[in-house]
């Protein structure tokens, strides 16, 4: 059975495990024909605390812009890279939720492609992993894309 994927959602944050999970989407969307939808959560639980606070609805509008910006970087590698099929989504909620079982249901995603986290074991387990939440909720396949200075050196 040969598997094809159309549409392939990445979600970026601006570091550099997620650009590397974007660019590879790319790559497998031109392979396949498909289409990248690519997304920044800003994050619902902090926007709803601050838009009681004084400056919330500033700090929002600075998230906003800052998620925008990532979404443009995304859109400006994919048209150095000549390929034009990607949708740039900003939206607020829980990143796990909104890759795991929001967008999926949306835009019928076939592929979720996440960047490793560079936490460490402590930091994960307090935190919580995006990726590991969406392997296990995801009701497509999904992708872990290991950074390529750990590629590296686990070839040493």
């Amino acid at each position: 059975m040969e598997q094809t994927y159309k549409k392939i959602l990445v979600g970026v944050d601006g570091s550099e495990q997620a650009m590397e999970a974007f660019r590879k989407a790319v790559e497998v969307a031109r392979r396949n024909e498909g289409e990248v939808i690519v997304t920044n959560v800003i994050e619902q639980q902090m926007t709803t605390a601050l838009t009681v606070a004084p400056l919330g609805n500033e700090y929002i509008e600075e998230q906003m812009a800052h998620g925008n910006e990532i979404l443009e970087r995304c859109r400006l590698y994919a048209e150095s890279v000549n390929f034009s099929k990607i949708t740039k989504d900003l939206t607020f909620g829980q990143a796990k939720s909104v890759l795991a079982i929001e967008l999926p249901k949306k835009h019928n995603i076939d592929l979720i492609m996440v960047g490793q986290s560079g936490l460490n074991r402590v930091e994960a387990m307090m935190v919580g992993s995006v990726a590991s939440y969406v392997i296990r909720k995801a009701p497509c396949d999904v992708l872990v894309v290991t950074p390529t200075e750990k590629q590296e050196e686990t070839e040493k």
